[in-house]
Formats: structure tokens, sequence, C-alpha cells
């Protein structure tokens, strides 16, 4: 089949390239002269595993190409995916503004009949306002599908290639049947494809990542509350996970959450609720309870140097807002280090994909460094702080370690060591939620 995919983002190049891995012609058109060149000689822009290899495998294939020229991308292709962003406004409503911008161009070039897929987060009733568009725009007949995405940063390849489920929300049977013959070689294991009108689609997206999102921000309160009465949410969290109602995934307690998702969807419903009429009080909880948790580092750290680390030096382990990518949207690391400079403290801190992205952020200066390796981040620190639960800090050298930081302190974000073995090693452990 010949497919388009409008935006070449996280989730629009993932797509692009898994379905030109099962023999589809892709074209994928963005805005941006430099990505897209980047994009024809294999340079990737984002840090995904799997991605680059599949991306420059399709594209010597010649089943996966790359353009700037909207009308190309059209006229090639029968089904066009919107994979555009959608940031959070000022009042946390999503931004439509370049969905719709595309809708109205894609009317006005389209010559033929087109199934046009919203691949973005979009708020309810988005495919009802893109299909006003082409129906007030064109005579050609263009069908509007919403196909929310579950694709987690670090293991998006995966999740395209096996997914838990499809999601199809259309009423149109061409279209369905479209959809299905795209995602059959991907549900041969009998993964279900759920067809579903298209208002429920679009809310079945911002549903998951909102009970996701209460899910760690509950965890994340039971880990303080284990803090105030000496229990530790280790036993906590693997008694409540074993109960098959609720489920082991997502319930480790750590710094907050952040990312592209879970922080702008959970706006974006607040919002869309608020303009109906409702007050969803329990996501405005989840969301101020994850934005008090991304401050529990800095609190712990203030509370073990009674306040007192003016001239300290941090080793920061950990930058992006989860392991396995470069992202640092929202992540839990910008808000510590900028905790600790504004205090007088100095950061050395260390990521193995986020560097680049965070001196965008936070440059460096003569108090905040940034290191390609974790060890070295431990020059001359008097504690070490992990923020992200990277592969590679799970099981350093901590001999090595107890010689660098002066002062043997640890603050574990993701409770990633073992509080008795960091004792044995002589270093004073503080972790989330834990004795």
């Amino acid at each position: 089949m010949n497919i388009a995919i409008i935006g070449t983002g996280y989730v629009g190049l993932v797509t692009g390239a898994g379905f030109a891995e099962t023999g589809n012609q892709v074209i994928c058109m963005d805005i941006v002269p430099e990505k897209v060149e980047n994009l024809r000689n294999g340079i990737i822009p984002i840090f995904e595993p799997g991605l680059e290899e599949i991306v420059r495998f399709n594209v010597s294939e010649g089943r996966l190409r790359f353009t700037l020229d909207l009308k190309e991308a059209v006229d090639s292709a029968e089904v066009i995916f919107l994979a555009l962003p959608t940031p959070p406004g000022a009042d946390g409503a999503a931004d439509l503004s370049m969905v719709l911008e595309t809708a109205k161009n894609i009317a006005a070039i389209a010559t033929e009949p087109k199934i046009v897929v919203n691949k973005s987060t979009v708020p309810v009733g988005t495919a009802d306002r893109v299909r006003a568009i082409f129906e007030s725009s064109t005579d050609i007949p263009i069908e509007v599908v919403s196909n929310p995405e579950f694709l987690k940063e670090g293991a998006a390849v995966q999740d395209f290639m096996k997914p838990d489920r499809i999601v199809v929300g259309s009423r149109d049977p061409g279209a369905i049947m479209v959809m299905k013959e795209l995602y059959e070689p991907f549900v041969r294991t009998g993964n279900p494809i759920f067809i579903m009108d298209e208002k429920s689609a679009e809310l079945t997206k911002y549903a998951a990542n909102s009970l996701l999102a209460t899910k760690i921000s509950f965890m994340n309160e039971i880990a303080n509350l284990c803090d105030l009465v000496g229990a530790d949410v280790d036993h906590v969290r693997i008694g409540i996970g074993s109960d098959g109602r609720i489920g082991p995934q997502f319930l480790f307690p750590g710094a907050g959450f952040g990312g592209s998702c879970f922080p702008k969807d959970l706006k974006a419903l607040i919002k869309t609720a608020e303009e109906l009429g409702h007050d969803f009080e329990l996501l405005k909880a989840v969301q101020t309870a994850n934005d008090r948790q991304k401050t529990k580092l800095l609190q712990k750290i203030i509370l073990h140097y009674n306040g007192a680390i003016e001239g300290k030096t941090f080793a920061v382990w950990g930058l992006s807002f989860k392991p396995r990518t470069d992202d640092i949207r929202e992540a839990p690391s910008i808000e510590l280090i900028r905790g600790l400079l504004d205090r007088g403290a100095n950061v050395n801190a260390t990521d193995p994909a986020a560097i680049k992205p965070m001196k965008q952020v936070l440059p460096e200066n003569e108090n905040l460094k940034y290191f390609r390796k974790n060890i070295d981040a431990l020059e001359g620190v008097d504690a070490l702080v992990v923020v992200t639960e990277w592969n590679e800090f799970r099981n350093p050298n901590f001999e090595l370690i107890t010689k660098k930081v002066r002062d043997k302190v640890i603050f574990d974000g993701r409770n990633i060591y073992d509080p008795e073995r960091m004792r044995e090693y002589g270093f004073t452990y503080y972790g989330i939620g834990r004795r």
C-alpha cells in the first residue's frame, strides 16, 4: 500500500519505518530541511533503540523515503497519517493548529479519494473538526480515521511491531477494511484490533495515559507515606502488584513522571472536561502530586545537609525523563539541577543519551558541568544523586565510588540500589519510601 506520514517525530518516524518494514511504500514528509536531509542519509534525529537500523534498511530497499513537499506526499499516497505535534497551550488545551492547517492544505492538494488518519494525540472531537474542513473545502471524498498510538519511548519500535492492541476509530466500512489490512501483519499472534467510533478512540488514548499517570502518582504518594511511618515501599509494591486487579506495572515509585505524553495529556483531558463543565478533580490531584514529587529529591538533599549545600558538588546521574530515550521534556532532573544551582551548589551531570538536549535547556557553565561517562562525573563530588534508572547505573563499581564521593551519601531517586548493600559500603542511603 502507498502511505504518507506527515511529521517525523517519535510517532511519525516509528510509524513510517514500521509500515515500510512490512512491505508498504512509505513517504515521510517534514518541514525542516536539515532533518529531512539527515533522514535521507540515515541520520536519526532522536535516540530510539532499533529505529536507526530499520530506517536505514528500508531506505536502502527503496520502501522508505523522505520529502519536504506536502504535495508529493499527498499525491503518492492512498492513506495519509497525521503525526504532528499537539503541544499544550497556556491553558493546558492541546494546540491543534498544525493538525488543522495540514488538513486544509491536504484538501487543497488532493485530486482523488484519500483516507486521512489522525495518529497524533488529539482531543475528543478532532476527527469531526478535520472532517468538517474536508467537507467544506473540497468535493474529493476524504475519510477521516482516528488511530491513536500507544508507543513507549525507549521501546517504541517493539511496541509498533508487536502491539498489545490496535484502536481504530471509524464508521466507514471501506476505511475500516483498509486499516485492518495495514495492521494485520502486526497482530498475527491474535492481539486485537478494536473498532469503535472516532470520539471513543480519541478518548481511549487520553484515558490510558491518564490512568497510568494516576497509578504512578498513587505509588509515589504511598512511598512518601512509607517515609513517614518507616515502611518499605518495595514490600508494599510487591504486595499490591500481585493482585491481578492491580498488576505490577507502573508501581515503581520515583522522582515523578515526565516526558511528552503523560503531563501533556493530563492537562489536555482536564481542559476538555473543564470546557464541558466537568471538574476532573482526580486528575488535578494526580497533576499536583507529580509536581510535588519532582521536588522530593531536592528536599531530601537539603534535609540531609541542614540546608547548607552552598559550595557542595553533586553528581547527577540521569537527565532524560526515563531510560532508553534522549527526551528531557518535563524531566525531573531539570527541576532538581535548577534547585541545586539556585542554592549555590555545583552539579556534575551525566546521561547516556540526553546531554545534548539538556545543554540547550541548561547550558554548561562554571557551576554546571557535563560528563559523557558516569564515573567521570564523580570527580570532586560530595554526593551522588540518581534521577534516571539507566541500566549502566544499576551496578557500578561501588568500591571506586566510595573513594570518589566525599560525603559517602547517595540519593537514589529510582530505588535501583539495595539499601543494606549501600550501608555495607559505608554510604548514607536515601531512597524513595524505603527504610
